[in-house]
């Protein structure tokens, strides 16, 4: 049977592989080569044996295809990290129209202007203020998100890399000391027509009122509070946005699921690890998790069926050596989520450990469109 099987395998390469074959035996004698294996089918059809082989055969070829097409869900959409290429940190140049700017890009800069120097897109996707954030890296080094109005125009900027500068001396790595000392007490509030919404205190970060924009100056508690991070939304943007939580929506459902997979690949690349990749299998566990959070008004690794982040995974068939898994809740956006993720020492470990390769975010919304983030995060 083994032998049969081992023909059969070997007679279906050939005739998949018969256009190639067929123009290799051009110069020799096709023809007797064609006819004499013909014959070897039919005499093989002859034998009793052929079809009980013929239907194991089909057996372990569907299985075969089944795992490829397993693997295949795994990889995501706009899939980059196959480009392992070194990117050099660019020349970056004070601003020139503005306080700050992240990879020589200030707000009101043109998206033409920007593509013609940094290329494409990676990947776009929905954010909290109704526009995307467009994300540009090369294998998530030099990563920055970029958002633009209708007009294509920048009104929206973020970067946890070495990207920064600015007219007051702030960059990646300034102690929050230096940050007010430049540019003073940060808001305590922040108004929205007649709504006025109190901003946390040593909460992470700071929000500061610049050149008619926001400017959000994140920091790291594990680094001696000093700048991780910057985001820069336009002012009409902002005040555009008149709820704290966005109305939820697939769309931006997704959107943040892919932000906060960036974000951490982003993060991951800083601290000198490799990249992970995108797993559609686990991110079905993920959402299911936040799904069930969101619906039934709780916040917890183990759900209310008793079962942990390793229990979900081995019930959804996923197989690993090391697991994690973090949870964020209340956040209004997927960078918010993952710089609270990043100062919560337990959460930047699971973000930050070597040994992981896949990851799966999965986030859900409850009824007052707050949104539940869950990472879950394997290796093999």
């Amino acid at each position: 049977m083994r032998r049969l099987l081992l023909l059969l395998f070997v007679i279906l390469v050939a005739y998949l592989g018969w256009p190639y074959i067929g123009s290799s035996l051009d110069q020799s004698d096709y023809e007797a080569t064609k006819e004499n294996v013909k014959k070897k089918i039919d005499s093989i059809k002859e034998k009793p044996e052929y079809e009980e082989a013929m239907e194991t055969f089909n057996d372990r070829l569907n299985n075969l295809v089944g795992y490829v097409g397993d693997k295949l869900k795994e990889l995501p959409e706009n899939d980059q990290q196959s480009d392992s290429g070194q990117a050099e940190k660019p020349e970056l140049s004070n601003p020139t129209e503005h306080s700050f700017s992240i990879y020589n890009i200030e707000i009101g800069d043109t998206k033409q202007a920007i593509e013609s120097e940094i290329g494409q897109a990676q990947r776009s996707t929905l954010n909290e203020y109704g526009v995307k954030w467009s994300t540009y890296h090369k294998n998530y080094k030099n990563f920055i998100m970029v958002a633009y109005d209708a007009e294509d125009k920048v009104v929206g900027l973020f970067s946890n890399q070495d990207l920064i500068t600015s007219d007051h001396s702030i960059q990646l790595e300034t102690p929050k000391e230096a940050v007010r000392k430049e540019l003073g007490e940060p808001l305590t509030k922040l108004r929205k027509g007649f709504v006025v919404y109190q901003l946390q205190e040593d909460s992470g970060y700071d929000v500061f009122e610049v050149d008619g924009s926001y400017v959000t100056v994140f920091y790291d508690k594990h680094e001696n509070n000093t700048v991780t991070a910057i985001q820069i939304i336009d002012k009409a943007v902002e005040q555009n946005k008149d709820r704290y939580y966005t109305d939820a929506s697939p769309e931006l459902r997704k959107g943040f699921e892919f932000q906060l997979f960036d974000l951490t690949n982003a993060a991951r690349v800083v601290h000198g690890l490799p990249v992970l990749s995108w797993s559609g299998n686990v991110q079905k566990t993920a959402r299911n998790h936040s799904d069930d959070m969101a619906e039934n008004d709780y916040f917890a690794h183990e759900n209310q069926d008793g079962q942990s982040p390793f229990d979900r995974m081995h019930e959804d068939g996923i197989t690993f050596m090391m697991a994690g898994e973090n949870l964020a809740y209340g956040q209004n956006s997927s960078i918010f989520a993952h710089e609270g993720l990043m100062n919560s020492l337990g959460h930047r470990k699971n973000i930050l450990k070597d040994g992981y390769k896949y990851l799966g975010v999965g986030v859900a919304f409850n009824d007052e469109s707050q949104p539940y983030y869950t990472e879950n995060f394997f290796a093999k």
